[in-house]
């Protein structure tokens, strides 16, 4: 007789998934497999694929080949709606125009809506579950201002709470530090790595180009270039010099160093600090 844990259930299985628009190819047969508590990062340059990649994960999309499915769901056979309300996804660039309160904002995730829809009401449970996340982000003491005088820091933890508030199973970042200062970024990146400890077994994808916006719970990878994949697996493996230099097409040195990564283009030049 054997013991042992059991391999964490799939929430997303990408399977040689192409997409093409407008007869153009932009995935060619990319894989992408991330279990319950996995938390991966897309990595490439700009049109490399990796909004594409996110639209088939959330749900937005699905692929012109291959096989994609999202919490054990197949796209292209299931109600796409209903599939993306245990999928909460963190938009930096959230299209809100209506000085809402925080509080608003986050009750907003429970309908996937912008604002709040006329003559729905939130229940005695929703209300507790969007203050409980709003006092784990801390952002209790400002549950009642109005969403035009936040902070961009503010922002992108009250689109994080707004996420999480109907208890999904994948959450999707994509670049969620767009628009924010050093110390605003620092922030963000504590808080997404608090929900480590929050929610365990809650799967995150996040987007980025920068390998300095990568949160220490990080635990995979997959770096992407011209629709195909160059590496994926385990973060500390992955993100390398060789492999991101190969994504980006340039020489670009990798550090690692206290659970977060660095990167800087590699010069020949030698440049010295200034003096006075």
């Amino acid at each position: 007789m054997t013991t042992g844990r059991h391999p964490a259930p799939f929430v997303v299985e990408l399977r040689d998934v192409t997409f093409r628009r407008d007869g153009k190819q932009i995935l060619h047969g990319i894989g992408l497999t991330v279990r319950e508590g996995e938390h991966w990062a897309l990595l490439g340059p700009n049109g490399a694929g990796k909004s594409t990649l996110l639209g088939f994960c959330g749900a937005v999309t699905h692929p012109s080949s291959g096989t994609a499915r999202v919490l054990g769901q197949q796209l292209g056979r299931v109600d796409m709606q209903l599939l993306r309300r245990s999928i909460g996804h963190v938009n930096p660039r959230h299209p809100l125009r209506s000085p809402l309160t925080i509080r608003e904002v986050v009750l907003t995730g429970l309908v996937g809506s912008v604002d709040i829809p006329p003559r729905w009401q939130p229940t005695r449970d929703d209300l507790d579950r969007a203050d409980s996340l709003l006092r784990t982000l801390g952002l209790a003491g400002a549950a009642d201002e109005r969403w035009p005088t936040l902070s961009q820091g503010e922002r992108g933890r009250a689109l994080i709470a707004r996420a999480l508030v109907s208890q999904p199973r994948l959450l999707l970042l994509d670049e969620p530090s767009t628009g924010l200062d050093v110390a605003a970024r620092e922030q963000l990146l504590e808080t997404i790595d608090l929900l480590g400890e929050t929610h365990p077994r809650l799967a995150s994808i996040m987007v980025t180009h920068h390998l300095e916006e990568l949160p220490t719970t990080t635990t995979h990878a997959l770096l992407i270039r011209g629709g195909n994949a160059v590496a994926a697996g385990p973060a500390d493996v992955t993100v390398t010099t060789e492999n991101v230099s190969a994504a980006f097409a340039h020489s670009i040195d990798v550090q690692y160093q206290d659970g977060r990564w660095a990167a800087r283009a590699r010069t020949a030049r030698r440049l010295t600090a200034p003096t006075g």
